[in-house]
């Protein structure tokens, strides 16, 4: 099957809060189009060619790296654009904020956990906040556009919230700030999203 760029459910500019009009349509039609067309190329005429991205996401440990890296930026992608928002919501509610409590002692304390993913990811990668198979909320992060649904993983499970923290998600706003452009971030998080995800997982 051909994979094809999604399109935002929001205007480039509308999360300006924390991310600039320009990057956001390079990143989309840029970065983003640009793994969709190489994985594109890289299945063609494969055993792969009629498989999910799900699918070649999962058995990610035994695929070519043109497949895993841009079948990754694919998925990686088209997940981050759908959990964000330019309607500022503040905090997750309910079943999910009780979960984060429990689990991390605060909102603020997640927070603090999450950035620090991100902002100790060597190089290209993402932060993650994941359900695991047994139902509990884990933090990690991935090198590079590997996430925590591959069988390569350190870290497995249910992605519910994802940060990418390339430099060419933030450069042109926060340069070398990878901090501020993470705290920024949290203002265009869209938590229904974020909780219909998590609602799911468990």
């Amino acid at each position: 099957m051909a994979f094809t760029l999604p399109d935002l459910p929001y205007d480039y500019n509308a999360l300006d809060a924390a991310i600039d009009a320009q990057t956001m349509e390079i990143h989309h039609t840029k970065h983003h189009q640009t793994y969709v067309t190489k994985l594109n190329d890289a299945i063609k005429d494969s055993p792969n060619a009629d498989k999910s991205l799900d699918e070649l996401i999962a058995n990610a440990g035994s695929i070519s790296p043109a497949v895993r890296n841009n079948g990754g930026g694919h998925w990686n992608h088209s997940f981050f654009w759908e959990i964000m928002t330019g309607d500022s919501m503040g905090a997750p509610s309910g079943a999910l904020a009780d979960d984060i409590k429990a689990t991390f002692g605060s909102f603020e304390d997640m927070k603090a956990q999450f950035n620090n993913a991100g902002a100790t990811q060597f190089g290209s990668g993402w932060a993650w906040l994941t359900v695991s198979a047994e139902g509990k909320l884990e933090i990690s992060s991935t090198p590079n556009q590997d996430n925590p649904l591959m069988d390569v993983a350190n870290v497995k499970g249910t992605p519910i919230l994802g940060l990418d923290v390339w430099e060419h998600a933030y450069y042109l706003r926060y340069q070398n700030r990878r901090p501020d452009y993470m705290q920024a971030w949290w203002d265009v998080v869209n938590w229904n999203k974020v909780e219909a995800l998590y609602n799911a997982a468990k």
